[in-house]
């Protein structure tokens, strides 16, 4: 099976990376089913990538529906230990415009009905979410929309470094009431789909980061319009072309560099179970994940 060094997961609006040379199909399958769909490999800058859509080519899957679990599991088969979430989201705070950029590097999980973990059924692990995104993948991006509006300085990027996603459910927007208590917690953007997937990809042992890229201002902004999915998707779509050429300067960047990530020892002092107390089945389900 080809192997990739860097995953790419896109968004909404992002279903493909035009980029990619060499692109070959993968349906593979997991322990915990299918992925969102076939994950695409290939090179770009002569690097071994792998990207996946979230909500499937032709976005099928509601942010509750996405396979979380497979996708990740899936990804780790491939060999990746670096990981680019691109993620549409709305805007908490009034100086994080549409069609500004953001390197969240927290989360609040607001989430109920997803599987949030591979342990359980004959193995725990608890491992730190202090601090839930690779420093060295977000900075790759960051550094790659540097480069970006240095050969695009007519209509810059503005990129927002550090903040807090929180994760909802969904698929509704929020409500004005939980928009408000959305910004009184902190945080500065929200989201439907980093959670549990920057948990996962922390269990995985897989260094993560998120590129937000903002569409709205939710509806807690008492002059802008409320969000919705014609508002959110238009403003992706005109961010889309340079998500691609940011993830393409990130990838070249993280592959020069392949700095090591808090997450890729995330369960040396997490594993409580030990491998050799777990059975067959489990060492089988959870081998590519701890390494076996």
């Amino acid at each position: 099976m080809q192997q990739a060094l860097i995953g790419v997961i896109g968004g909404s609006g992002l279903y493909q990376m035009e980029a990619l040379q060499q692109a070959t199909e993968h349906a593979l399958d997991t322990p915990y089913g299918k992925p969102s769909d076939v994950i695409v490999t290939g090179l770009l800058h002569d690097v071994p990538v792998a990207f996946l859509a979230r909500h499937g080519r032709g976005h099928r899957l509601i942010p509750s529906e996405v396979p979380y679990r497979a996708n990740i599991h899936a990804l780790k088969q491939l060999g990746v230990r670096y990981l680019m979430s691109m993620s549409a989201v709305g805007s908490l705070r009034e100086e994080i415009r549409p069609l500004d950029m953001v390197l969240p590097d927290q989360f609040i999980d607001l989430t109920r009905r997803r599987d949030a973990t591979f342990f359980g059924d004959g193995a725990v692990a608890h491992v730190s979410m202090a601090q839930p995104v690779c420093a060295r993948v977000g900075d790759a991006l960051a550094r790659a929309i540097a480069e970006v509006n240095l050969a695009d300085p007519d209509e810059p990027i503005q990129v927002h470094r550090g903040g807090t996603y929180v994760c909802i459910e969904g698929p509704q927007f929020s409500t004005q009431a939980e928009s408000r208590w959305y910004r009184s917690m902190g945080a500065h953007v929200i989201g439907m789909t980093n959670m549990p997937e920057a948990k996962l990809a922390r269990e995985a042992q897989i260094a993560y980061a998120t590129l937000a890229m903002v569409t709205d201002f939710d509806c807690w902004h008492p002059c802008e319009e409320h969000v919705t999915a014609q508002l959110a998707i238009a403003n992706l779509f005109r961010n889309a072309e340079r998500a691609q050429k940011i993830a393409a300067a990130a990838i070249r960047i993280i592959a020069a560099e392949l700095a090591p990530s808090i997450a890729h020892d995330a369960l040396a002092s997490a594993l409580v179970t030990q491998p050799g107390a777990m059975s067959l089945d489990t060492l089988r389900r959870l081998g590519p994940l701890i390494g076996i």
